[in-house]
């Protein structure tokens, strides 16, 4: 097994042990296509002379405004191999973000992902001390500082490459920022080789391996799990075209592997059980059939037994049903791996039951990001797995935590250096030994499987004194074919209560079936029938709660949260404080 010192290690060992293997497609002209392991290492050794041509050397930071595409990941691997950090942002951060990381992390060069915010940055160079070039990615050849125009540059005047200390920094990355500005996270090579090299102790990746791409690399978990991983194994990604066609592009890159956040495995769920229950009657009948069957035969299995009748029952079913549903995915999906937030048990067990492995993982931008992985050697749906190796998890103490639960701490080479710049809130997350503090709280089992329970700071605490802990409850919530994203609170008052955004897909094909005349979003969120049936799915999505954690009332929004309107974080996750600046009116009217 080949093991990592550091990131520029990591890619000349793959670039020369699979040049002749796919590595990344893109969709060109209706078709993927795919550049080589070799192709990619020329570009990022002529990159890497190109940007030493700007004056780009060790402990400088060059930093990258661009959603994932081989040229992300060629100016990385180039940065690295000069010794420089590589600081990632989002096409779909606002421009005063953009800035203020540009500013706070000290940039020289920035690249950009195409003309229109090359447009909007090249003025950054004359507001911001110290960036002193903008490299557009879809720039002229002739231009001397747009990317070709510096591979062609780095092919005349070629850079060796350094080989980095595993404790150099290779890159800050930030936090989404739910409240204030986002902390620059400082990560070494030995932070992210610790957890590629973890993966190659307990996952059986190989070469023949491919994923859909579309978890942004600008994040911990699309990074190091995908980029970084994939391509230590010599395996290939195909770049998703954006979200919305995820569906469409699984069927033409036809991968074994998908990772994702649990939003996009809460979409398939949602998909496929819309599809089946319009289709109805027979095959409607076998779709649950091949569920049970599936239940079954894992129960069997857990408990060390095995039923001819079963099996047979469920290779029949597999074969008529979830085949054809593993199709819709090309056919090939053996894994599901899942991060970023906890995965709700249902739809894990769904995904797993047409035949498509969950591995559920978890970590932060602060550890590298994996601290827990289900993995082939021990698995628990509803778990995060256990310590990947080298990694030691233990709980510390947290407020309002019930009894065997607590704040889940990590120990190991995946943990950060630090923030950048910020030595008080560095200090406030590492405990005396050394540990980090993540601010999840959890439990761990006799076998050492983690279980995550909520977030420490966003749990609140009602008028009778009872904790809440809202994150795993709106998973719970979201999972009705009605609702596309909601938020419950309850801070300091007698009861819950939801602010929630309806499905309008799902909402409009309903009220013309059931008599609604309303058919614009303003008219369906206050038709009686509408919020009668929001009312039945909270009760049916609500069983397992405890009586004062369901929320007793709720506000119907006609505007779902998004990264454009400051809703969601650029990794996907809510900012709590800004929906209660836009509707903490609507919900605090909900309680007069």
């Amino acid at each position: 097994m080949d093991t990592f010192e550091n990131l520029v290690d990591m890619f000349e060992k793959s670039t020369r042990k699979y040049a002749k293997n796919p590595l990344f497609g893109v969709k060109k002209g209706g078709v993927y296509r795919w550049m080589t392991y070799e192709d990619v290492a020329e570009a990022v050794d002529a990159f890497r002379g190109g940007l030493a041509s700007l004056g780009v050397g060790q402990g400088d930071r060059v930093a990258v405004i661009s959603d994932n595409r081989p040229e992300w990941a060629v100016g990385a691997y180039a940065v690295y191999g000069l010794g420089a950090q590589y600081v990632p942002m989002y096409e779909a951060q606002l421009e005063k973000d953009w800035k203020y990381i540009l500013n706070d992390s000290g940039t020289k060069v920035l690249l950009v992902a195409n003309e229109e915010i090359y447009k909007k940055t090249k003025k950054f160079i004359d507001e911001i001390d110290g960036l002193e070039h903008v490299v557009n990615f879809e720039g002229k050849t002739d231009d001397g500082t747009s990317y070709d125009g510096l591979i062609s540059i780095g092919k005349k005047s070629p850079k060796p490459a350094v080989n980095p200390k595993p404790e150099d920094i290779c890159g800050f990355i930030y936090t989404s920022g739910t409240t204030g500005n986002p902390k620059g996270v400082l990560l070494s090579h030995r932070n992210l080789t610790s957890n590629v090299n973890a993966i190659h102790e307990i996952f059986p990746l190989g070469s023949d391996d491919v994923s859909l791409s579309f978890l942004p690399w600008a994040h911990s978990f699309g990074q190091t799990v995908e980029l970084h991983v994939m391509l230590s194994y010599g395996a290939s990604m195909g770049i998703a075209e954006s979200v919305s066609k995820i569906i469409e592009n699984l069927a033409e890159v036809r991968p074994t592997l998908l990772f994702s956040v649990p939003r996009i495995f809460n979409r398939i769920y949602d998909g496929v059980n819309k599809k089946m229950q319009e289709a109805g009657g027979l095959k409607l009948k076998l779709f649950n059939a091949m569920l049970e069957t599936a239940t079954k035969k894992k129960e069997l299995e857990a408990s060390g037994k095995s039923s001819m009748m079963t099996n047979i029952k469920f290779g029949v079913l597999d074969k008529l049903v979830a085949s054809k549903v593993r199709e819709r995915f090309g056919g090939r999906l053996k894994y599901a791996i899942s991060g970023g937030a906890a995965l709700s048990k249902d739809v894990g067990t769904f995904i797993d039951n047409l035949g498509i492995m969950v591995y559920e993982g978890y970590g932060l931008t602060e550890t590298s990001p994996i601290v827990t992985a289900n993995s082939p050697s021990g698995r628990i749906i509803g778990s995060v797995g256990r310590p990947i190796p080298g990694v030691r998890v233990v709980l510390g103490p947290a407020e309002g935590a019930p009894e065997g639960q607590g704040e889940i701490v990590v120990h190991g080479p995946n943990v950060m250096l630090g923030y950048h710049n910020l030595p008080d809130a560095t200090k406030a997350v590492f405990t005396d030994d050394g540990g980090f503090r993540t601010g999840d709280m959890g439990r761990i089992d006799d076998k050492g499987f983690v279980f995550i329970t909520g977030r420490v700071k966003e749990q609140y605490k009602l008028e009778n004194g009872k904790y809440v802990v809202p994150a795993p409850l709106e998973e719970k919530l979201r999972l009705s074919p009605f609702i596309a994203n909601l938020m419950i609170d309850g801070t300091n008052k007698p009861f819950n209560v939801a602010l929630i955004v309806p499905d309008f897909e799902s909402l409009r094909a309903w009220a013309k079936d059931n008599g609604v005349g309303a058919t614009d979003e303003a008219g369906l969120v206050k038709d009686p029938k509408v919020v009668q049936l929001i009312t039945d799915e909270i009760a049916k999505y609500s069983a397992s709660f405890k009586g004062y954690e369901t929320p007793k009332k709720f506000f119907l929004a006609t505007e779902d949260f998004s990264t454009e309107n400051g809703m969601l974080t650029p990794s996907l996750k809510v900012k709590r404080r800004v929906v209660m600046e836009r509707y903490g009116k609507d919900l605090e009217a909900l309680y007069a």
